[in-house]
Formats: structure tokens, C-alpha cells, sequence
């Protein structure tokens, strides 16, 4: 397949900066794939990494201008800055250069069914929920996940039909540039306030985002969120709705938890019962997932309900999603990429149902704006945890203006749980080692590098 929009491109070399995050791997397998001579760089190696090794793709460590010569176009994410010396390069010497959500967007327009799946929070788990489904229902999907995804082996499945199963970020209104057939909206809240202006901006962003979908289209979207419900309205498409409330389509009733905290429940269209699904995963919010993959597979795909819960049966979270880690001293590490507080509330309350004696929570802020912006609603984050631990806030996209420091979160959440601030994570293994017990738990919670410092606490 050559994409019309890569055209002038095909039998060149397209170049992708920081090729081992998790988009930008599987957009270049998804090229490759597609007859595209790729090659990349990143500053260190990972998981996807080794799976593009295992590909054939070659790439290199370490970003050098060199790694741009010769190349036809210069691929980059909106974490690569200005200053970055291979694109610094390639616009220096005239190289065409595409961001990543450009790129989706042209790969998305090959496709006659393109489902996308966003909303702030959620969207890897229904996403891969709906790539396993499908693949295991025999629909012969190309699926591109934000995430590590073990049964896929990355953050990609490449499939030979015309159909694409995406996700849509908002960040930066990037989800603009999709064509989309079908979309999921699993809910709209106030992130990515470095640069969105509000909460009502972010909702005008996904109001544009629906409007993308022709009259054909198709809106899945959770009707248990006030937002959400308001974009529904406002929209005149085909929708559908999922939700634990009683007023959608799609819910769940009769939801029952194991001793792991894991949900079983009874799957409705209407009023008919379609089957028991058994997710062998924690929390109530992972219940609500899961009605949006049964919800597209079985309303677009016409995948059967009791395939569909065969499938989820064996689903596993995503990397990054309340993974265990390890255990020290008889003290189980688990580590949740959750950063927002919607998101830090919902693990909590999974993990407050997970075999525990005592209930740790370690929040790393990882953008000193969403830590000003969003500092009164961390506040209310953790009331499933019984203490809380605050280390330096990680710089992620944005600089300290001095504005806002860790301790100010810690006094904030210590309005309503025990919080205290311990700057750096081989002090809070100190303080663990003196104060966790066998069979209590440690969820490390947080966006940026969150995942690999706690690998010091073991």
C-alpha cells in the first residue's frame, strides 16, 4: 500500500527521532510494513526498542545530525524540541520534517473503518482490550496502542484488512488530524493544562474531534460522565452509550469482585442479557473499560459478546498499569502510569481491593503545571490510601518557574490523608524499610520516570 500522503516518499528513507517511544515504534512498523524504508534514533534503549531490533528496524542510540543524512523525511514527536540536533539537522538541509499525529492522521486516511478511541483517561486499556478481542475473533485489524502491550509484543499489531483501530490523544488537539470512522469517548477532564486554557476548551477540542465523523459515523461514548453526556447531545451522529448507569445501552449489572479484586458482571445491550464477563484485572473503572471494547466490537465488528468475554478473560493491563514490579522485605511494589487525580483516585480504589494490610500510595507529579493547576483535586486523590509519599516534582515537558514545589502538594493532600515529602526515591526506601510491614503494598503512582525509580525501592 503507498500512502497518498507519502507518496513522494516511497523508496526514500523516513527517519523517526525518539523511534523507541511507543507511537513512534509502532508507526514505523506500521510503515515498514507497508513497503516503507524506515530507520531511527532514540537516547536510550526499551522494551520497543528491542522489538524493532527483533523487526529488522534498524536505529541507532544516541541523537547525532549524522543519523539524518541521506534521509527523504524526518519524523518527530511533540516531545522532540526545537533544539534537538538531528532536527535541527534535517531542517538545516532542507529535509521535509512531520510530526507524529500528522503522520497517524495521513496512515488513517488509508483505511475505510477507522475506529478511535480517546478520552483523558483510559484509552490504552480499551484500546488493547479491543486489539485482543479482535485479533482473537479472527478481524484482521492493524491496532496502534500508546502503550507496551504484551500480547502484542510493542504497541502494535499489524494487520492486511482496511481496518484501523487507533488511539486518539488530545493532547495538543493532535487527535485532529485522524479521519475517523468510529469514535469512543470514554471521558473528557482538566489535563493537559499547559495547553489547554480550561475545561471548556478541552471540551470544544473533542466537540471538534466528533465533528470529523460524516453521517455515516458512529460515537460511542460513556454516559456516566457529565461532559461526555453534553457531547452526545450536542452531536448528531449515531451514538451509543456505555456506562454502569442505568440509562445506557451497554452496561454492567450484577458486578461481583473476587479476592483480588477483580470484577465479574453481567454484560447488557438493552435489556438483554448478553453473558458473564470475568476480567482477571482490578477496579471498578476497569468494568467501564471494558463495556467500551465490548461495545465497538460488538456494534461495529459484530464480534459475539461470549467471544468478546472469552477474549477478556485472559486480558492483562497494558505496561505501566498497575504492574507488579517486585517484592522487598514482603512488601509488593506495583506501578500505575495514573498521574491526573480522576486517574490516582480509580487505581487507589481497584487497589484498595487488592489482598493488603496496609495501603501506600507514592505520587511523583511528573509537570509542574498540572501539579499548580491541579493541586486542590490531589487533594481529594488518595482517600483510598492509608499514607501517602511526595517525592521532587519530575520536570516532564515544562521548567520550574518557582511556582509550585512537592511540599505544596504534600500540604495540600495532608488536608485530608497522612502525606509526607521525601525528596528522592532511595530516601523513601530508607523510610519504607523502617516503616512497611510484610503484606502491605506500594502503589507507585506517576507519568514521567516514575516506573524506573521505583525500581530502586526493591
Amino acid at each position: 500500500m503507498t500512502i497518498r500522503g507519502l507518496t513522494e516518499y516511497k523508496g526514500k528513507r523516513i527517519h523517526f527521532i525518539g523511534i523507541g517511544g511507543c507511537s513512534m515504534s509502532g508507526l514505523s512498523m506500521i510503515l515498514r510494513n507497508l513497503g516503507y524504508e524506515v530507520s531511527g534514533s532514540d537516547q536510550r534503549e526499551s522494551a520497543f526498542t528491542e522489538k524493532l531490533s527483533k523487526e529488522g528496524i534498524p536505529f541507532s542510540i544516541g541523537h547525532e545530525a549524522k543519523n539524518v543524512e541521506g534521509a527523504g523525511l524526518v519524523v518527530y514527536s511533540a516531545a522532540i524540541k526545537p533544539v534537538n540536533p538531528e532536527l535541527s539537522a534535517a531542517r538545516e538541509a532542507g529535509i521535509p520534517t512531520m510530526e507524529r499525529s500528522e503522520l497517524l492522521g495521513k496512515i488513517s486516511a488509508e483505511y475505510n473503518t477507522v475506529a478511535c478511541v480517546s478520552g483523558c483517561h483510559g484509552k490504552t486499556t480499551i484500546t488493547s482490550m479491543t486489539a485482543l478481542i479482535l485479533a482473537a475473533s479472527g478481524v484482521d485489524a492493524t491496532v496502534h496502542v500508546g502503550g507496551m502491550v504484551d500480547f502484542l509484543g510493542g504497541g502494535v499489531r499489524l494487520g492486511n484488512s482496511d481496518i484501523l483501530v487507533t488511539e486518539a490523544c488530545e493532547y495538543v488537539e493532535s487527535f485532529l488530524k485522524l479521519n475517523p470512522t468510529h469514535i469512543v469517548v470514554n471521558n473528557i477532564d482538566d489535563d493537559h493544562l499547559d495547553y489547554y486554557r480550561d475545561i471548556e476548551h478541552i471540551f470544544q477540542a473533542f466537540k471538534k474531534f466528533i465533528s470529523l465523523l460524516d453521517a455515516n459515523g458512529v460515537l460511542f461514548g460513556c454516559g456516566d460522565e457529565p461532559l461526555v453526556q453534553r457531547l452526545l447531545s450536542e452531536s448528531d451522529v449515531q451514538k451509543y452509550t456505555y456506562g454502569l448507569g442505568e440509562d445506557n445501552y451497554f452496561t454492567a449489572k450484577n458486578i461481583e469482585f473476587d479476592e483480588n479484586g477483580s470484577p465479574s458482571f453481567d454484560f447488557y445491550a438493552g435489556r438483554a442479557n448478553k453473558g458473564r464477563v470475568v476480567l482477571n484485572i482490578p477496579g471498578r473503572h476497569n468494568v467501564v473499560n471494558a463495556l467500551a471494547a465490548m461495545s465497538l466490537a460488538t456494534t461495529v465488528f459484530h464480534v459475539n459478546p461470549a467471544s468478546c468475554a472469552e477474549a477478556l478473560f485472559g486480558y492483562h493491563l497494558a505496561g505501566r498499569r498497575f504492574e507488579l514490579l517486585g517484592e522487598r522485605n514482603g512488601v509488593k511494589i506495583i506501578h500505575d502510569y495514573a498521574h491526573h487525580p480522576s486517574e490516582i483516585n480509580a487505581c487507589l480504589q481497584g487497589a484498595k481491593k487488592y489482598p493488603h494490610k496496609k495501603l501506600w500510595a507514592l505520587f511523583q507529579c511528573n509537570s509542574f503545571t498540572r501539579a499548580k493547576t491541579l493541586k486542590d483535586k490531589y487533594a481529594l486523590a488518595f482517600d483510598a490510601a492509608d499514607e501517602v509519599i511526595v517525592p521532587d516534582i519530575f520536570p516532564g515537558r515544562d521548567i520550574d518557574k518557582g511556582e509550585i514545589h512537592a511540599k505544596d502538594l504534600v500540604d495540600a493532600i495532608s488536608r485530608n490523608k497522612r502525606c509526607v515529602y521525601i525528596p528522592t526515591f532511595e530516601k523513601i526506601r530508607e523510610y519504607l524499610d523502617k516503616k512497611a510491614q510484610p503484606n502491605d503494598i506500594v502503589v507507585t503512582l506517576g507519568s514521567g520516570d516514575v516506573n524506573k525509580q521505583s525500581l530502586k525501592l526493591l
